[in-house]
């Protein structure tokens, strides 16, 4: 239980950002957007859950834990935090989802999920909003136009509460990519989100 930590020399937060299902925290999208967070002035910690350290020692995919374990072992990581700098907690996907169940029993300064699944591809009925009347503290989606977790038409148009916004990458997918022809990179989307995620954080701090 150990957490790989991306530093800044005067940090105004740290942040707890954890993987989703499929890709743990040595994936290209964790390791870009710790770095590009702590080089915007906080502290970034990402962690494996058990999962998938197993998955990695075996060789091959293994399936998340159910979501009460995960959001135990998030918890769990949580005490190797500085106990003086504010706390945020948040994810890619998946991570993003157990932070924002974890808020509903922890008190922390707030939640970032990039590419919240706020439904399974294809299967609009089955929203995994119910617990966001519950968050102990503000939620922030930073979500790709085209994700099939949840679009902008279909977001939109959902009553969410007033403790959650949602802002939009351009063109993005799930992981924020957008296609060739919309004339953006990867790495550029990767750069706003971590820039809207920041300056959520000084939001948050500064109100």
């Amino acid at each position: 239980m150990t957490i790989q930590w991306f530093k800044h020399p005067e940090p105004c937060a740290q942040f707890i950002l954890a993987h989703g299902a499929g890709a743990g925290k040595e994936s290209e999208f964790m390791q870009a957007m710790a770095a590009k967070l702590a080089h915007l002035g906080i502290n970034v910690g990402l962690f494996n859950f058990e999962y998938m350290d197993k998955a990695i020692a075996l060789g091959r995919k293994q399936p998340p834990q159910k979501a009460d374990k995960l959001i135990a072992y998030f918890n769990d990581i949580l005490c190797q935090t500085e106990p003086d700098l504010p706390l945020f907690i948040g994810g890619k996907s998946m991570g993003g989802r157990i932070a924002s169940l974890l808020a509903c029993e922890r008190h922390v300064k707030g939640v970032i999920a990039f590419g919240y699944p706020f439904h399974p591809p294809g299967k609009h009925d089955k929203l995994r909003t119910a617990h966001f009347s519950e968050l102990l503290a503000p939620l922030f989606v930073i979500q790709g136009e085209r994700d099939t977790f949840g679009n902008r038409e279909f977001v939109s148009a959902l009553s969410l509460p007033k403790t959650v916004t949602v802002d939009w990458i351009n063109n993005g997918d799930h992981s924020l990519v957008p296609t060739k022809r919309s004339g953006l990179t990867p790495d550029q989307n990767c750069q706003h989100a971590a820039s809207l995620a920041a300056a959520h954080i000084n939001e948050v701090l500064n109100g």
